[in-house]
């Protein structure tokens, strides 16, 4: 049998309140005691039960790491870089999938049944009345890749997509290209939203440049392939598309190379992530690189400061991004 506190106790000749002190973070213990419990624990074996210890503290340092877009390739990089940094942080990650959830309240109490410590909403895609909902649950919460604003309910960590939009147009212009457009997700996400005004914010000051713009039915491969399938069917005198996400680019190249078009000869395309797929050599996507690690990084830090200061203040924290030159646009003029 697993060896128990009390074996250890025994062992050591402490007192069970030492043992568990030793295991507890933050708490007091000689260094001397903490010596003879640890090579006591080591001769028997013998692992803290964390689950025992969370009735007892009533914090089970679960995290609900949150999204809503399995099918984008970038979340396994987003999820991968998450899970490593809570658990280096001790903190344990609970994946919740709420792509088919279209109810805040049915996710509260699921998280609550899971006695959660907080959650981190790692999407841009739900709507911003899930954070809400967690807040309003006593959660503490951080929004990661959520929409930025200068007074946020919840903490808010990502990038500013208006600016992003900006700079693919600007990207656009500066490589001579007459008639752009922009190809989106979903309309009725805020990500996609947030990327189309910067994207015509940026244009309107060329009145010389015809600009178009469609959006897919998601952020998604089969989603950006049927789009420009649809769009080179009704109107292929496009020079150049800004894709509202890299995933969204690979589908619309596909497209584009069955339709006998070479890119960026014919058709110029520039995404938006700058996941690991972008730089594949097949691929070679043009790209505004958004600094993922940098941004969740970030929002455990913010989880780690919530968790010992409830009632900190919401903050949003923007990071820059840059344009990452390959071969999907035509070259700079020299």
């Amino acid at each position: 049998m697993a060896a128990t506190l009390k074996d250890v106790a025994a062992r050591a000749g402490v007192s069970r309140s030492a043992v568990s002190r030793t295991f507890t973070d933050g708490a007091s213990v000689s260094g001397k005691m903490r010596r003879k419990v640890e090579k006591a624990a080591a001769e028997l074996g013998y692992s803290p039960n964390v689950l025992a210890r969370s009735l007892t503290t009533r914090r089970t340092k679960l995290i609900g790491l949150i999204s809503n877009n399995f099918h984008n390739p970038i979340f396994l990089e987003v999820f991968d870089l998450f899970t490593r940094k809570l658990q280096e942080s001790g903190l344990r990650p609970l994946l919740v999938n709420l792509s088919d959830e279209t109810d805040p309240e049915n996710s509260v109490r699921m998280l609550r049944q899971y006695s959660v410590d907080g959650v981190v909403v790692a999407s841009s895609t739900l709507p911003p009345g899930f954070s809400k909902a967690f807040r309003d649950a006593g959660m503490p919460v951080v929004n990661s890749f959520g929409r930025y604003s200068s007074a946020p309910q919840v903490h808010v960590v990502g990038i500013d997509n208006r600016e992003c939009g900006r700079m693919a147009a600007r990207a656009l212009v500066e490589r001579g290209y007459k008639n752009v457009a922009f190809l989106g997700g979903p309309e009725s996400a805020t990500s996609t939203q947030d990327r189309f005004a910067g994207f015509q914010d940026e244009l309107a000051k060329r009145p010389d440049i015809v600009v178009s713009h469609s959006f897919a039915t998601a952020y998604s491969f089969d989603a950006g392939r049927a789009e420009m399938q649809r769009l080179l069917a009704s109107d292929p005198r496009t020079e150049a598309y800004f894709c509202g996400d890299d995933v969204l680019s690979i589908g619309v190249l596909s497209a584009v190379q069955d339709a006998g078009l070479h890119v960026p000869d014919d058709v110029g395309l520039i995404g938006l992530n700058d996941m690991e797929m972008a730089g594949w050599q097949n691929i070679n996507l043009t790209t505004i690189r958004q600094p993922i690690a940098q941004i969740i990084n970030s929002s455990v830090e913010l989880m780690v400061a919530m968790l010992d200061e409830p009632d900190r203040y919401p903050e949003a924290r923007l990071f820059p991004c840059e344009v990452v030159e390959r071969g999907t646009l035509r070259p700079l003029p020299i």
